[in-house]
């Protein structure tokens, strides 16, 4: 892509990001609070690439400014300086070349959203729901040190530990473009607390993250919902197994069934439940868009299929393996302690790589 091309390209962006700006003041606009959500989105969006556009302007004038004294200074000393200076230049302009063109990679809509993350317990018995324990702490310890925030929806422990199931709600700044990566089926290999032979055994559980619907994406009609209530269950106080205050809603027309026993007021429960199944009746549009791009290009986000083995946590050898990206970390324990960041940049940047070559910039 050529600096005349870039320049062009950037400088549109750079106009509809005034417009929009301008728009968001409008009195109109301002009252319609879904369009204005959707504006205010599209303009923080915007806001990297202009603040781009404007550094990148600023060094090819200094290049050209640098081309221009070389080639009519006579002064070999200030000669000297202008070769360094362009020489300087050049490595910063290719260096913002680049980073422009991943931002200008067309972005998931979704990626800015919160997420909801299910963790279930699969194959294994008692040292799946163990794993799945497991993965619940190594998220919770990165949700932590990325500064996030999360809330149990509901869970059901395990008989021997961990959980045969949990879901969060996930916030924070850009949550589910990041954790996206993580959907689909995770392995361990190792010797079980229950096994007295001290063979390793292969256990599995299941990621799911979802894009957390905002309360403009989708609208339901509650004539469409059956309310029903119960005993929460697990930790909680007097309260549990005593007042109904658990929320389970079924939505009719899609039959997804979601519940929250997590607080103790009937009416945090269901706000959190509601929430949950808005979510869950989006994503059911959302996988058509994911199945649209998986028809273009090979993606390493998989929100559909449970069944895609993507990572493989081995034990006895310290050894972490993304198969999506044949990429090997012999760190396991801290990576179970929450360090993932690694894995989820390299997954990040092989996704990238994809995108680009179809937008073909």
């Amino acid at each position: 892509m050529s600096e005349n091309s870039i320049l062009s390209k950037l400088q549109g962006l750079n106009l509809k990001f005034e417009e929009i700006g301008q728009q968001l003041t409008n009195p109109e606009i301002t009252s319609d609070q879904k369009r204005y959500v959707a504006l205010n989105k599209e303009y923080r969006e915007l806001k990297p690439l202009v603040e781009a556009y404007d550094t990148y302007k600023d060094v090819i004038s200094n290049i050209n400014f640098s081309k221009e004294l070389l080639a009519t200074e006579k002064d070999e000393e200030m000669r000297e300086l202008a070769k360094g200076e362009l020489e300087s230049l050049s490595i910063q302009r290719d260096s913002l070349e680049e980073e422009i063109k991943m931002l200008l990679i067309p972005s998931d809509p979704e990626d800015s959203k919160n997420a909801i993350l299910e963790i279930r317990g699969g194959t294994g018995g008692d040292e799946a729901a163990i794993f799945a324990g497991d993965l619940f702490r190594m998220y919770t310890k990165y949700i932590d040190a990325k500064g996030w925030k999360y809330e149990i929806n509901d869970f059901s422990p395990g008989s021997s530990g961990g959980y045969k199931d949990v879901i969060l709600k996930v916030t924070g700044n850009g949550v589910y473009g990041i954790l996206k990566y993580e959907s689909g089926v995770h392995r361990v290999q190792r010797v079980p607390q229950t096994e007295t032979q001290g063979r390793v055994h292969t256990s599995a559980a299941t990621v799911a993250v979802l894009p957390e619907a905002e309360e403009f994406d989708v609208e339901i009609n509650m004539s469409d919902v059956r309310k029903d209530t119960f005993c929460s269950s697990g930790p909680g106080g007097q309260s549990v197994n005593t007042t109904y205050s658990a929320i389970r809603l079924t939505h009719i027309p899609s039959g997804i069934v979601v519940q929250c026993q997590d607080q103790k007021s009937q009416i945090k429960n269901f706000d959190k439940a509601f929430a949950e199944l808005r979510t869950r009746i989006y994503n059911l549009e959302y996988q058509k868009y994911m199945d649209a791009i998986a028809h273009k290009r090979k993606t390493l986000v998989s929100t559909g299929d449970r069944s895609a083995k993507i990572r493989t946590y081995n034990y006895p050898q310290g050894r972490v393996t993304d198969h999506r990206i044949n990429f090997t970390m012999y760190n396991l324990a801290s990576v179970i302690d929450g360090d993932i960041q690694e894995l989820i940049e390299k997954l990040q940047m092989a996704e990238n790589t994809e995108r680009l070559k179809e937008s073909e910039i």
